[in-house]
């Protein structure tokens, strides 16, 4: 039997974190819509298309409640419907470039709120929140303790360049065959970027899943209002999560805010996912020239991303 204690502690936990999060606010992150209205457009946007029958069965909402919602969603333009094929009696529902402009508005401002909250807690309070998260998950969902963990974003610190060097290296080798000048290379940018680092004008972001180092990326000080892109990196066993995306992204915001023109980057043509990225986010390519600086033949390209634009699209 659990104590009375034990039940009043984690009520008086739910209160204040129901508090936190805004959940009782009739205008969820400043937007229009209620929690309840933004999680359903959550699983919209990151569904893309799913039966209204799925839907209500994996929320545990009243029908009827969801049915209002969805009715308010197809008159404001946010989804399409058509009847589902497998059940008359429910709807296949897509969401439409509307709803998704909402949806990744609401993710954002999400991101940002939370980002806020965690201003002033240093890293190893990040750590303990993350793992305390993780317990009560596990604690009161077994099932989640088979999910993989969160991917978190920190600051650089001592020892990451040299994981960062040996991985990237390592993998590059055995992916397209890159010889011991690109380590070199590698290296240098590294090495270059921890002796000269001014903390206003250049940025560093690993990722880290479980405790474990599967991603980064560094903005360096290029001179002249050019701020560049380096050492943006993968571990194979986190791609396909978008995280190429988010530390792109991290980057773009950094050099925007420090009042850089320009975001640049040397990359090449073989890198076809990291091109897909950067291609996604608003980079054009300025030039290219074939190159063996590493052993195999390939194409060096330089690709620029004009901020002024980049933060009119944003705006």
């Amino acid at each position: 039997m659990t104590a009375p204690e034990t039940i009043e502690t984690i009520r008086a936990f739910n209160r204040f974190y129901t508090n936190k999060i805004g959940v009782l606010a009739k205008d969820y992150l400043s937007t229009p819509y209620t929690l309840t209205e933004g999680r359903i457009l959550y699983e919209m946007g990151a569904r893309r298309r799913v039966s209204a029958t799925e839907l209500n069965r994996d929320l545990g909402l009243d029908p009827a409640y969801l049915s209002r919602i969805l009715k308010k969603f197809r008159e404001a333009g946010f989804i399409d419907s058509e009847p589902d094929p497998a059940d008359k009696r429910s709807q296949i529902l897509t969401i439409t470039g509307t709803g998704t402009e909402i949806y990744e508005t609401l993710g954002e401002r999400s991101r940002q709120q939370i980002a806020g909250d965690l201003r002033d807690v240093d890293e190893t309070g990040k750590a303990r929140l993350i793992d305390a998260m993780q317990a009560i998950r596990a604690i009161l969902d077994p099932s989640a303790a088979t999910l993989p963990p969160p991917v978190i974003m920190r600051p650089y610190r001592i020892g990451d360049m040299g994981w960062l060097i040996e991985a990237q290296a390592t993998a590059y080798a055995r992916e397209y065959g890159l010889n011991e000048k690109f380590e070199a290379l590698i290296a240098e940018v590294a090495g270059k970027f921890i002796a000269n680092f001014n903390p206003e004008r250049e940025r560093s972001w690993i990722a880290e899943r479980g405790g474990k180092r599967v991603g980064s990326v560094l903005v360096a000080d290029g001179g002249d209002d050019v701020a560049k892109l380096r050492l943006l990196y993968l571990d194979p066993e986190a791609r396909g999560l978008g995280l190429g995306r988010m530390l792109v992204e991290q980057c773009i915001k950094f050099s925007t805010l420090a009042g850089y023109r320009t975001l640049s980057l040397w990359t090449n043509d073989m890198l076809t996912a990291a091109i897909h990225i950067y291609r996604k986010t608003g980079f054009k390519l300025v030039s290219e020239e074939r190159h063996a600086m590493f052993g195999p033949e390939c194409v060096g390209q330089t690709w620029e991303l004009d901020l002024r634009e980049a933060k009119l699209l944003a705006s």
